[in-house]
């Protein structure tokens, strides 16, 4: 019995079981009530309604969610009512139903809430068509029947969202620092990996994983970022019990500092230290912090005590020791890499530290600036004043919004002309398949195609084995909750899902094995308007504009760099200021990798400066690395006769950012000379052997910054002019420390 109960409660733990849940509940009433009352043909438009209500769903706390369904709401009822009344008359319908979508697309600029109501309102407003051009004309019930239908749907799963919401307000931040938690473990892992020393390895597939794994974090602190905001605020002292919830953020946003940072060229490491265990001994600390991390997000998902294991704190004693080892030797070639290897240690110590308090709940979070950045719209002229900047055929959102509406104009006009049974399966897969770049809609193509192509198989082996009514409406049950499940990361099953319901629902108003080939076919045609309209309607290459991601990387680089000088200069203290322009790094690096990963999807021809792309990521997350070491150690300095130099070498460092980053924006070939950064790097190494620990950091950290300077402006000459010669190879093997 206590095995039972433990499998419940981690099956109830589980990041998808509330959602899961509640979809349930959801469908199973409506079902339930058409059950009883003999009303099966009314379980078509609730489904779908409640499918709408789903897509809307954001999180937020109860008053958000509220204010959220009121708005979800309004937006329905009005396309319901324009559907209703606009329906018989074509010529008025297409041109309002394109002024619709690009109106309702634009208001995604609003934010993730705004934009999960736009794209719901577009499906509920297709869901309406569906419903009026299939009401048969000789039926005793009124054409907005259905559509009503679809509404009380709607509103019945945003009344149990709303009630949800309030009586568990805090689970959503748990998941979020629980993902977060196992995300950062799986980067620690990553990380350790780059550790062996091993002579000519090849690092490339490991930096990879390691880089795609970092722009997961990112996203996982994004998002346990906002689930905070929306309980607790942008500012003030957390409570009593948000207190644990800021103190596992901010203690994730440090390990994720910590863990990117890099000190000095990883195969000088090697070299130095190659008959030294004490690499191997960075790699296994580092390795069981990622395990400790995995177990905290699992302690903070199923809601028990987590416990710091002993082989973390031994292997982290071990360290030390090997270090003293090493310091002991006394080898005058070792200094500069052993005080890199010193600082490493003391990352991991740090990371060990702070593991072993995580479950110690009354911990303070005393000098710590609690206030969140809250970039959202909060009153009618932010949201007037944030819309109106997308007015521009520079802006992503307006561009889409056009090509959506156009594409479903044309869908529309083919569905009409085809005297398409069915036909509006063709307007709903040009909505959930055009995405706003070709590479993601080439990738939600494929997976709509094959997931229609399973849907159809299993939908018509189930009307073969099951014809009875009662149990094919369980089965649409189950692939309604199915496809609630897996819809935001597993598409391909979740279109197999949403297959299988709707032709299973349908088969109460016919024959269902009618409804087979149209379905297909009409997939087939909304995915070729759907890639048409990506390739041919203001179409988003990535190519046009990656110029403008890696300034965009370059600029945030330079934004934080005065940032860690300033600490430097003033105070230490995680203020606001600090971790917005960290975060906003980290986020465009992650964004130059989403760009680059779409690009891969984009025809040959279009990008052709792929290959200086990834090179320009390679050397980019260097730099985030290097100055993310200085982030990692920040403290305020006392006056010394270094600050001068110092100085001059952020000055210098900054406008060879800033000099790249105008060119990237410019498309222009970068100014800058390799012989003045190499010769300003050249004198920060000439330390003197008393200088204390900080400003070596520094100097050496500046240094290494500034020796990447001319690589950066070859790999950005090359993306934008194509003259750019190929970078060092010793560049791109920088040290995958954490120290």
């Amino acid at each position: 019995m206590a095995r039972f109960d433990s499998r419940l409660n981690q099956l109830w733990a589980h990041e998808k079981a509330s959602y899961g849940l509640r979809v349930f509940i959801a469908l199973a009433v409506a079902m339930g009530v058409c059950w009883q009352q003999g009303q099966l043909l009314a379980l078509p438009p609730l489904f779908l309604g409640t499918i709408a209500a789903a897509i809307a769903e954001t999180d937020d706390n109860w008053l958000g969610r509220t204010k959220a369904v009121l708005l979800s709401m309004l937006c329905f009822c009005i396309a319901a009512v324009v559907v209703q009344w606009l329906f018989p008359y074509p010529a008025v319908f297409v041109p309002v139903m394109a002024v619709a979508t690009f109106s309702i697309w634009l208001i995604g600029a609003l934010g993730e809430r705004y934009a999960s109501i736009a794209m719901a309102t577009v499906s509920l407003a297709i869901y309406a068509m569906l419903g009026l051009d299939h009401h048969p004309a000789d039926s005793a019930e009124p054409s907005w029947h259905a559509t009503a239908l679809l509404l009380v749907g709607a509103g019945w799963y945003s009344l149990l969202s709303i009630l949800w919401t309030a009586l568990f307000a805090n689970r959503p931040v748990r998941e979020r620092l629980a993902r977060l938690f196992l995300e950062l473990g799986l980067f620690l892992k990553y990380k350790a990996d780059l550790f062996e020393p091993v002579r000519q390895i090849d690092e490339h597939p490991r930096r990879l994983k390691l880089a795609q794994q970092n722009a997961r974090v990112v996203e996982a602190l994004n998002a346990a970022k906002a689930a905070i905001l929306s309980r607790f605020g942008r500012s003030g002292r957390p409570g009593v019990q948000s207190g644990l919830y800021f103190r596992l953020y901010y203690m994730a946003q440090d390990f994720h500092e910590r863990a990117s940072s890099s000190h000095y060229p990883y195969h000088e490491l090697t070299d130095a230290f190659f008959h030294s265990d004490v690499l191997y001994r960075c790699q296994r600390l580092l390795a069981l912090q990622g395990k400790a991390c995995a177990a905290l997000g699992e302690a903070i998902r199923l809601r028990t005590p987590f416990q710091y294991g002993e082989q973390s704190r031994q292997a982290t004693a071990d360290l030390r020791e090997s270090l003293a080892f090493l310091r002991a030797q006394d080898n005058p070639g070792w200094n500069r890499l052993l005080g890199s290897l010193e600082l490493l240690g003391v990352n991991l110590q740090s990371i060990e530290r702070r593991l072993s308090e995580a479950a110690e709940s009354d911990s303070t979070l005393d000098n710590i600036d609690t206030r969140l950045r809250d970039s959202s719209p909060h009153s009618l002229r932010e949201m007037a004043v944030r819309i109106g900047q997308q007015f521009s055929l520079k802006s992503v959102l307006f561009r889409h919004g056009l090509r959506m509406a156009i594409a479903l104009v044309v869908g529309y006009a083919v569905m009409v002309s085809l005297h398409a049974d069915h036909g509006y399966w063709i307007l709903l897969t040009i909505a959930f398949t055009c995405r706003p770049n070709y590479g993601a809609t080439r990738l939600r193509l494929a997976q709509r195609i094959a997931g229609t192509l399973v849907g159809v198989g299993f939908t018509w082996a189930f009307m073969q084995l099951f014809p009875a009514t009662e149990l094919q409406l369980l089965l649409a049950f189950a692939a309604a909750l199915l496809f609630f499940v897996t819809r935001t990361d597993r598409y391909m099953i979740a279109t197999a899902a949403i297959t299988v319901m709707a032709l299973l629902c349908f088969n109460l108003l016919g024959d269902g094995f009618l409804l087979l080939w149209p379905r297909l076919l009409d997939t087939l045609i909304g995915c070729a308007i759907a890639a048409a309209a990506a390739f041919l309607i203001l179409p988003e290459w990535q190519g046009r504009r990656l110029h403008l991601v890696m300034a965009n990387v370059l600029d945030a680089c330079a934004r934080y760099l005065d940032e860690v000088l300033a600490h430097y200069r003033e105070s230490g203290r995680d203020d606001l200021g600090y971790r917005v322009a960290r975060r906003d790094m980290h986020n465009a690096d992650a964004a130059l990798s989403a760009a680059l990963s779409n690009m891969v999807r984009e025809p040959g021809y279009k990008r052709r400066n792929l290959d200086a792309g990834f090179r320009f990521l390679a050397l980019s997350n260097t730099l985030l690395s290097y100055l993310s070491a200085l982030g990692a150690h920040r403290a305020q300095l006392s006056e010394h006769a270094d600050d001068a130099l110092i100085a001059a070498a952020g000055q210098r460092l900054r406008q060879g950012l800033q000099a790249i980053t105008q060119a990237l924006n410019a498309r222009t070939a970068a100014a800058g000379t390799a012989a003045e950064d190499d010769a300003l790097a050249d004198v920060l190494e000439q330390m003197p052997a008393d200088i204390d620990e900080k400003r070596r950091l520094l100097r050496t950290q500046l240094s290494l910054a500034l020796r990447l300077l001319p690589r950066l402006r070859a790999a950005a000459d090359a993306v934008t002019t194509g003259t750019g010669a190929e970078p060092d190879a010793r560049g791109d093997r920088a040290a995958p420390s954490v120290g």
